[in-house]
Formats: C-alpha cells, structure tokens, sequence
C-alpha cells in the first residue's frame, strides 16, 4: 500500500468541505441541497475551493455484526456517526451484518440497539424501527445481493470458483513455509466458459470471487487525505459470495451503501486498506462510491489494542455498574479528536455543535478508564441539579434501595422523594453514581444503624448530656436545618461538656447517627436525616446511657 500525498492546498481546500471526494475521472463531487437523490451529483474542477452545504442528503450509517454485544469501540465509531448525521440534518441507520450465521451470538442483535438507545443516540431506521430503504438485517436481502453477484459474473467483473478448502488450505500452508503472506492464485479465473457450465451441471460446490484489477484509482478520506492501495498487486481476487449463498463483507457492505443511498461511510481505520478493493467494485458495477472517512482506533491508554477479553469495554457492564451515558459520550469523544473543544461535561447537544471532522486526527485515541468516575461524578451533578431528571434519578435511586435494604428499612419515609432528594443535593459532587449511595458508608441513610455501650463509653462519660444536648438543639430548630447553622452550634454544644474534646464529642454523634467512624460530616448526616430521625437516634443513645 501507498499513500499519495497531494499539494498541501488541495488537501486544505479538500476538507473544508465534507461533500467533497475524488472520481474516478478528476475532480470534486459535490452533493448540493437542491438534489433529492445521492447519484445526482455536481463535478467540479479540481482545484475548486467551496461547495454548497449539504443537509437532508447525508445519510450516515453504523453497521456491527452482531456476533457479539456492543462495546466502546463500536459505540464510538456509532457515536460520530449519529453526531455527524445530526450536525448536518442527515439520517442516523442501524444496519445489523448477520452474514456470518456460524458466529452470530444469540439477543446480541437486541443488545446493540437497547444500547445505542440507552446511549441516548438512537437509529432513525433500523431493524427495530423499520424505515424506507429496509430491510435493516442484511440476512434479509439475500436476494440483492445474489443478483449483484450475478451481475458482475455476466459482465466478467467476477467469475465462478470452485477450489476445495483443501486446495486453499494447501495454498495457504505453502506460502507460509516460505515466509510470503497466504493469497488465493487466481486459478479459476481462467477456467473456460464450457468448464465452468461443466461444473456447474455438475453441482460442484462453488463461491464467486471478484476479480482486481491494476490501476486502482486515488481517493480521498475525511480523515487520512489521499490513499489508494493496489490490492491486486498484494492480494488473491476476494470471494464475495460464499458456498451457502451468503455475500461476504465486501459485497455486501456496497450493495447495502448504495440502495440505502448512504452518502458517508464513517468506519474504523483497519478498513482504510479494503477501501480501494470496494471502490473497484462501486467502478465494475456502475456506481457513484460514497465519501468515506476512516476513524483512528480507540486504544487503552497504554497504546495497547482494546479486547472484548477485557471484558470491561461492553456497553451493558457500563450501564450495570451505575455508568451513565452522558458520562460514557463525554470520554469516548474527549479522548479523541473532531471538537473545537476539549473539555469534560459536555452533553450530545454540545458534541453535535462542537464537532468538527477537519480536526479529527489520524493518531490513536488513547481512552483512560480510571478517569471515568470523574467524568461520571460531573454528569451525575448536572442530572440532579436538573429537577425533570433528578426526578427520575430518585425513582432509580428508590428501585435500588428496595432491592438492597428489603427487610431492614424500619422508616419507610426513607422511600420518599422529598427525602431521596434532599440526600441527592447534599451528596451531588461527592459521589460518583447512584450505586455508591448503597455502599456499607451510606447505609445509615436507610437502615438505622446498631452500636454499643461500650463503643459510647470508649469515647465519653459524658453520652447522656451529649445526647441531652443534642435533642435540646433539634427542638430549637425545629424543621430548619442547615448544614451551615448546624456547623457552628455543634460547635457550641461541645464547649459545653467539661471531659469531651471536640473530636470526640463528634465521633459520638456520627456513631450515634451512621454507626460508622467516617463519612458525610455530621452536620449534613443531621440535615439529611431529617430532624424526627436525628431525634429517634439520640433517644436511642439516651436510653443506652440510662441503662448502663
């Protein structure tokens, strides 16, 4: 492969604009609004610098296999596409290549869309959906993809082949032995027209492979300028329909792209070298190519290669770990490229506004998962300072609560919004998910905590005024709490002890409060749990202390 690098100018002028690409006989095509359908298209010369901006032309899509769930690499490569469809008015397709039968995981063809959906970038078609130019599950297009197979076999762009696996097995054995990289030999492609009718009367097994040709035409991507890749030079002609009449990936990916009438093909960089090999098929079959933009690879931050071994990449671990999906859009982009700004907490609609596919880079993004609580701590503060989704997020927060303190919720006022609400506030920037509120450190917010006569004793002899205080200051206050005007009475209240230090006259209220020696401090532990509950809990250390 090489790469052809063009003026610096005509690459400048080049992506300024997104509708601009590289045909086969010079120039830019240029889609224009005023046309309804992709295939009619505006040549311009080479050299020019500006073209009309395109809005219900742009038809973007994301197309996993799914033979398996959805993880952090497809999610981004579907985000930049749902944003890039969104900026420009265009249409967002979901578009599911379940060619492979033999790998095909089963409900992963749900999953993918519950996620895009709970990501908060749903498809505008998919198989779900429906829409205009379906189906959207490429198994269900077998037929447009056998006539195209057909099509290029009668105009002799492809060609029946009928090696055994054993052959190609052979062939790929043998090259390995001396160190050159496996390619099929071409050596159907020169059967005769008589041998091949033979063989096919016969009904011996066969696939139909395409067949390259030299003097592969440059193209320019969105991402990586111009390329172009002489495949026939380095590869054997590609199968594009297999034995069990299913297309491989390279038909039906530009069978799928044209009668969908996608206008941009936003994928992962590892396709950038296969992109030549689908031009020379859009060529053989007649076919304006869309614009393509390869994508840089989302790597861990150590450079290595993110595997589905690692288990943590899903989108549905995410979301099982409390992980919200602002939090999840906010880091996959940050870590990127394509925005006029790099900053955290930034929601779709502020990455739909900032994107900018001139600054995509063509380097890796390097993704840092330890970063992600904070990331997650930013967008769940913004959540509960917005009232419709703190709403929201107390229903959750309420579901998870039932579930985990089932039996030993003696105060069922815990259950109440205002009171889920009023812990929410306090604790927004302090905590990372709603899952943390659940933690052993929270679970005084729930549960009424237990502690002993000796852990009271090995702080004070003075617990029964401590309390006796305590209950007098809740009185006064009545229902205004505030965790500021609490701050300084306590402080008051423990110069009023003659043998406590201030440190332990707090370490009694908090066990008192939480059971626990750490935490919220006790000011908000009082404010959170409302002025009748502190009271229960400090007569609770009364009677404790009477009894001793």
């Amino acid at each position: 492969m090489w790469t052809i690098i063009m003026p610096p100018w005509v690459q400048q002028a080049s992506r300024k604009c997104l509708q601009h690409t590289w045909v086969s006989r010079g120039g830019f095509r240029c889609l224009t609004v005023a046309k309804k359908r992709r295939n009619d298209v505006q040549q311009h010369p080479a050299v020019s610098r500006s073209c009309s901006t395109v809005q219900s032309d742009v038809r973007v899509r994301f197309a996993p296999s799914p033979t398996g769930f959805l993880h952090l690499g497809g999610l981004r490569t579907a985000l930049y596409n749902y944003i890039f469809a969104k900026k420009h008015g265009g249409a967002f397709v979901l578009r599911l290549e379940d060619t492979d039968q033999n790998r095909l995981v089963p409900g992963a063809a749900d999953s993918i869309e519950d996620m895009l959906e709970w990501a908060g970038i749903p498809p505008d078609e998919s198989p779900r959906r429906g829409g205009p130019l379906g189906p959207y599950m490429q198994s269900q297009r077998l037929d447009l993809y056998s006539k195209t197979a057909q099509q290029l076999v009668e105009s002799r762009h492809a060609y029946y082949c009928f090696c055994s696996p054993q052959r190609l097995e052979l062939l790929k054995k043998e090259a390995l032995r001396v160190g050159q990289t496996p390619r099929y030999d071409n050596r159907c492609r020169h059967l005769q027209a008589e041998q091949v009718q033979e063989k096919l009367a016969q009904g011996q097994p066969h696939v139909i492979r395409f067949r390259l040709e030299e003097g592969v035409e440059p193209f320019q991507d969105l991402i990586f300028g111009w390329n172009r890749h002489e495949v026939a030079q380095v590869e054997g002609d590609p199968v594009v329909m297999k034995a069990d009449g299913f297309p491989t990936y390279h038909l039906a990916n530009i069978v799928d792209d044209h009668y969908m009438k996608i206008s941009h093909v936003l994928r992962g960089s590892e396709w950038l070298i296969s992109t030549s090999k689908h031009l020379l098929m859009y060529h053989a079959l007649g076919w304006q190519p869309p614009t393509f933009g390869h994508l840089p690879l989302l790597m861990n931050k150590d450079g290595s290669k993110l595997s589905k071994r690692q288990g943590d990449i899903f989108i549905e671990n995410f979301r099982r770990d409390g992980v919200l999906p602002e939090a999840l859009l906010d880091i996959t982009t940050n870590c990127g490229s394509g925005f006029t700004t790099n900053r955290m907490g930034r929601r779709i609609e502020e990455l739909i506004s900032e994107f900018n596919p001139s600054k995509i880079t063509t380097h890796s993004a390097l993704m840092d998962l330890e970063k992600l609580p904070e990331f997650n701590r930013i967008h769940l503060q913004k959540r509960i300072e917005n009232e419709e989704q703190c709403h929201l997020l107390v229903k959750e927060l309420r579901e998870e609560i039932l579930q985990a303190y089932t039996t030993e919720i003696q105060d069922r006022e815990v259950l109440l919004e205002d009171y889920i609400k009023r812990v929410l506030q306090l604790r927004k920037g302090h905590i990372t998910s709603l899952k943390e509120l659940l933690q052993p450190t929270y679970s005084y917010l729930w549960v009424r905590p237990s502690f002993s006569s000796q852990q009271v004793a090995a702080l004070t002899s003075e617990a029964h005024l401590i309390a006796s205080l305590v209950l007098k200051l809740i009185e006064e206050q009545k229902e205004k709490l505030s965790v500021e005007e609490l701050n300084k009475d306590l402080k008051m209240l423990a110069k009023k002890t003659e043998a406590t230090k201030y440190r332990d006259v707090m370490k009694l209220l908090r066990l008192t409060m939480s059971g626990l020696q750490q935490g919220p401090s006790v000011a908000e532990m009082m404010v959170s749990l409302s002025p009748a509950e502190v009271s229960h809990r400090f007569q609770k250390l009364l009677h404790l202390t009477d009894s001793c």
